[in-house]
């Protein structure tokens, strides 16, 4: 809510997707009883992600996204590079898969040979593997 503020005092973002949707939903994901509910495509947490990237980037600012999700899910990878993100770690078995993913996304998202529209940012999609 406040990227431009804190960009003036940090020279990147890293959003633990397992956090934002934790404090988010106000559900602890380690509950049995409430597991059902934690979801990090949840609308709240999704929508999070989409106003800080453009936000963080406009002030020349870079957005990563560590957690697990990006491992198990190909959409949720696809959604990302969609919304932008400039990387995004990984767990280590899950690299390869997750860097075909990302460039499948960028594929859909750009065509092949294509690039970002002029005035906007070259999508990335940076991977690192997280230990």
């Amino acid at each position: 809510m406040l990227a431009e503020d804190f960009a003036e005092r940090f020279d990147g973002f890293s959003v633990g997707s397992n956090d934002l949707t934790q404090l988010t939903l106000g559900v602890d994901r380690d509950s049995e009883a409430l597991v059902h509910v934690f979801d990090e495509t949840n609308p709240a947490v999704t929508r999070s992600i989409q106003s800080l990237v453009p936000r963080a980037q406009s002030v020349g600012r870079t957005v990563g996204l560590c957690g697990r999700r990006p491992s198990d899910d190909p959409a949720f990878t696809e959604f990302l590079v969609k919304s932008g993100i400039d990387s995004i770690s990984v767990a280590p078995d899950s690299f390869a898969v997750v860097k075909q993913h990302a460039a499948a996304a960028e594929l859909n998202l750009h065509g092949e040979g294509r690039t970002a529209p002029p005035g906007t940012r070259q999508p990335q999609a940076g991977l690192s593997s997280s230990d």
